[in-house]
């Protein structure tokens, strides 16, 4: 396990751009802790020189206490704020970098974290962590700089006794040491379950008409109390582990304290000291308890707040980036080239698909037909290398896809899917999707999918918020907005993942001849389950299990009675 300063060394990097944050924190902390010595520095010659009738006047001292405690308030108030400063400069670094790295990641991230559990990292646990670490490390800096300080005076007081003082600290960090190591244990464990619960929200969140028909809600609950409870479990040991501190600390302090006033005593006993002086060095002692209890509780805080911050660091360090080479050849004609390809998504088992050699001309339509889980998804997901394949090799253009720049390689593709996703902004932005395109050219777009209309009757046209995914528009629409998001980007690959499925028949006949229109020119691949879509296509490539069973034009395989001919007997038949 690293040590607590490596950890912390590991937040560096964020830290740079609220130098001088850090460095007026830095500097009221010190003048602070400068302060506290001087609280009991009065007390002498109070004791010595005012209450014996010495030559002190009236004034003085109060004035002084006005005006040292006028200066630690200023002083704190300038530590607190740069410190609060420079940690939000720093969790804003943080979550840029971790947001970049999300959109950057290699595509498997998304298969071993949840979508609960990036947002819960990305959002929750790097600002509570900052926050946590923010009021830690205030109290951290000025507390230890009280403690120097009070030590200092001390020692200058009577080094004698200052030595009983001393013995106090090893044992508290000893203490710290070992309930600090489980304290993060507990942590993690915390954090873990705390993605478990919020994956139980998400989902639930997410498929709410499917759990109210069924009659679902008591499973789902127990899931959710289970995982809850489990929570609460680790959320009281970290208060044990925490409140564990305190006690011990202060037995420890009193021990050390009941040391001193016996050898003060003693010292007083043959004449060595003043009242003033023996006044002053129990003040300064008894101040001392204050800093010692505070960094025995700052322990908990910036456990619980690295923890949280270094799974961002975690997410960051453990995700590669995407690797796509150098090759970037601007448009695509759009030849596609598959040469013995076969993926596997687990080590055992059935390969997703095996052995699969075809080649599909510039400008060809081909349509990939077969039954659910024959592969079709599988390799339309590997065209823009969303997946790499385990064997073999896909080429676009004569080139290797792992040779292209990743940027320019997905620039050759536009995908609409049956399965829209579509962001919480305007109309506009979902079609142009971050890319600079004039309104006309929008507009065209929303006049192809046949959509036009609709938009211009809404509140605000084109500058309409659709709300969560599309929430406000019904399913067809949400579909030709995706279509008008493929038209817009003119991309010379156009992949159709039953894009007309959640249409009318009178929008699917405008917008399935828009399609048409739209594919001129351009390599296309459709995947069709309703087989009365294809029937224009250049040529179907039949699939199952994983397997390319077939491949030729509508009427030939139609001719040649086999998986083909079958489904489409099937489906007219019905």
């Amino acid at each position: 396990m690293p040590t607590l300063l490596q950890r912390f060394a590991r937040l560096a990097p964020y830290l740079k751009t609220g130098r001088l944050g850090l460095t007026a924190a830095a500097a009221g902390s010190l003048i602070g802790a400068a302060t506290e010595p001087m609280i009991p520095a009065l007390m002498q010659p109070l004791l010595d020189r005012g209450f014996t009738g010495g030559a002190l006047p009236l004034w003085l001292i109060p004035a002084a206490i006005i005006g040292l405690f006028a200066v630690r308030g200023l002083a704190g108030f300038v530590a607190q704020y740069g410190l609060a400063w420079a940690a939000n400069r720093a969790v804003l670094q943080l979550r840029q970098a971790m947001f970049e790295r999300l959109l950057a990641a290699e595509p498997s991230l998304y298969t071993r974290h949840t979508a609960s559990s990036l947002t819960n990292t990305a959002v929750y646990e790097a600002q509570g962590g900052t926050m946590l670490l923010v009021s830690a490390l205030l109290t951290l800096v000025k507390d230890s700089l009280t403690l120097l300080a009070l030590l200092g005076y001390l020692l200058w007081l009577n080094w004698q006794l200052t030595m009983f003082v001393a013995l106090l600290f090893p044992a508290v960090a000893l203490v710290m040491r070992m309930l600090g190591r489980r304290l993060h244990k507990i942590t993690v464990d915390s954090q873990k379950a705390t993605d478990e619960l919020a994956y139980v929200v998400e989902e639930n969140a997410l498929a709410w008409r499917i759990v109210r028909l069924h009659g679902a809600e008591p499973v789902q609950t127990q899931r959710f109390f289970v995982r809850a409870d489990r929570l609460r479990q680790l959320m009281l040991k970290s208060v044990v582990a925490a409140a564990t501190m305190t006690p011990i600390t202060q037995i420890l302090a009193a021990c050390a304290l009941s040391s001193v006033i016996v050898a003060a005593l003693w010292q007083s006993g043959s004449g060595g000291g003043t009242v003033g002086g023996f006044v002053a060095f129990i003040t300064a002692m008894l101040m001392l308890v204050a800093p010692i209890k505070h960094l025995s509780d700052v322990m908990a805080p910036i456990t619980r707040g690295l923890a949280a911050v270094e799974r961002g660091l975690d997410l960051i360090d453990a995700c590669p980036l995407e690797q796509g080479g150098q090759h970037d050849g601007g448009r695509a004609r759009g030849a596609i080239d598959v040469r013995a390809v076969t993926l596997r998504y687990r080590d055992e088992g059935a390969p997703a698909v095996a052995e699969l050699s075809f080649q599909v001309g510039a400008g060809e339509t081909v349509a990939l037909v077969g039954p659910s889980g024959a592969g079709k998804s599988t390799l339309v997901n590997l065209l823009p290398r969303f997946i790499d394949p385990t064997e073999g090799e896909l080429r676009l253009d004569g080139v290797a896809l792992r040779d292209w720049n990743m940027k320019a390689l997905r620039r050759q593709f536009a995908f609409v899917s049956q399965d829209v996703v579509l962001f919480n902004d305007s109309v506009a932005a979902n079609v142009a999707l971050g890319a600079d395109i004039a309104p006309e050219r929008i507009r065209d777009a929303l006049r192809s999918a046949h959509l036009l209309d609709f938009v211009d009757s809404l509140p605000q046209g084109m500058a309409t918020p659709i709300g969560h995914n599309g929430s406000q528009l019904s399913g067809g629409q949400r579909q030709r907005l995706a279509i008008a998001r493929a038209i817009c980007k003119d991309a010379p690959i156009l992949i159709l993942d039953e894009a007309t499925s959640a249409l009318d028949s009178e929008s699917e006949r405008a917008v399935q001849a828009a399609l048409e229109t739209l594919m001129r020119g351009r390599t296309t691949i459709v995947i069709a389950h309703r087989l009365s879509t294809i029937e224009h296509a250049d040529r179907v490539l039949t699939f199952d299990a994983g397997r390319l069973v077939e491949q030729g034009t509508p009427a030939q395989l139609l001719a040649a009675g086999g998986l083909y001919a079958r489904l489409h007997a099937m489906q007219f038949r019905t």
